[in-house]
């Protein structure tokens, strides 16, 4: 093959290869924002059914409530306020009124009745809880509830007494006050872990097939779950079959920081790329787990078609060179 040919040949392959690079390089950062896009709609979505969630919970607690500040009167009347309409909420485990101290002398110095669901039944009982041993005044939903003045949803907790209800529980507490305005008790709404663990994943089917995911895969499985952390990391909400641990403190800053982000991350021995942001009103943030591979599979595929492309396309050119200097030469 002659200077020309060869000359010819190179350039010509340089500039396929060029091209093919660049091309490469422009789809895989747009399919890239592509899927980040996607992701980060799915993330508010999934936030807001979840606030949609306990926003339902706080109503039906918040009824409760009302109930026990209107039967203020008694022991007896408080107790059967807190079961009157129990029914509203099957969901929550439990409901309590943690009065002040001696507010009703006869009960002593702590009068706290906790009208619950024990672990094997639906229906509810009743427990008295409060005691020198268990003394709530100085627990840290009581202390801010008196601060604050307002309902809010406590940090997460394991609570243990060695019965069916100890377990881990996040819950919805607010004051209530007598005629005169005077706080009379701080009421609370407790549900576990394992419920709101089955109602991430109803939220989170209810949107596999939404067409933020189901238009336009390109090869694309974008599967997902969806995991719920406190401010200090500890995990309130992880599907089955996954290990607990996600994040360290590193990582944790960094989503604080930047409040909503991206990341890649390894997560039980597979690369991940997360999609981080806070859930409103809350010390809680949602990260929606994607698989980097799967993410990856329309940039592979079109980065093998540039491939094959560029290499026929180059065989191409040298088989056309050849075939011009064999000419020349004849």
């Amino acid at each position: 093959m002659n200077k020309k040919a060869k000359y010819i040949l190179y350039l010509t392959s340089a500039v396929i290869i060029v091209t093919s690079i660049a091309s490469f390089w422009a789809f895989a950062h747009a399919m890239r924002a592509e899927t980040d896009v996607r992701y980060h709609s799915l993330q508010h979505l999934i936030t807001g059914r979840l606030l949609k969630t306990l926003k339902d919970t706080e109503t039906n607690a918040k009824n409760v409530f009302d109930e026990v500040g209107k039967n203020l009167d008694s022991p007896s009347a408080v107790i059967e306020a807190l079961k009157s309409k129990t029914s509203l909420a099957p969901d929550v485990r439990g409901y309590f009124a943690a009065f002040t101290p001696k507010y009703f002398p006869e009960e002593g110095t702590w009068f706290e009745p906790y009208v619950h669901q024990t672990a094997d039944s639906s229906d509810f009982v009743l427990t008295m809880v409060g005691s020198a041993r268990h003394d709530y005044t100085r627990s840290d939903w009581y202390v801010r509830a008196l601060e604050e003045d307002k309902g809010f949803w406590s940090d997460p907790y394991y609570y243990y007494d060695g019965t069916g209800i100890s377990g881990h529980y996040t819950t919805f507490v607010a004051p209530v006050h007598d005629a005169n305005g005077q706080l009379a008790c701080v009421c609370g709404a407790d549900i576990t872990f394992e419920w709101l663990t089955r109602q991430m994943k109803q939220i989170d089917e209810s949107y596999r097939k939404h067409p933020v995911l189901s238009d336009h895969r390109m090869m694309r499985n974008l599967d997902f779950y969806s995991v719920v952390i406190d401010k200090d990391g500890s995990t309130i909400v992880h599907p089955d079959n996954k290990d607990k641990p996600l994040i360290d403190e590193e990582v944790l800053a960094e989503m604080q920081k930047n409040q909503w982000g991206t990341m890649n991350l390894t997560v039980n021995g597979d690369p991940a790329r997360l999609y981080y942001g806070p859930v409103e009103g809350l010390d809680w943030t949602l990260i929606i787990v994607t698989s980097r591979h799967d993410n990856m599979k329309p940039t592979l595929a079109i980065g093998m078609a540039l491939l094959i492309v560029a290499v026929l396309s180059i065989l191409a050119v040298w088989g056309i060179c050849r075939t011009e200097n064999h000419d020349e030469k004849n």
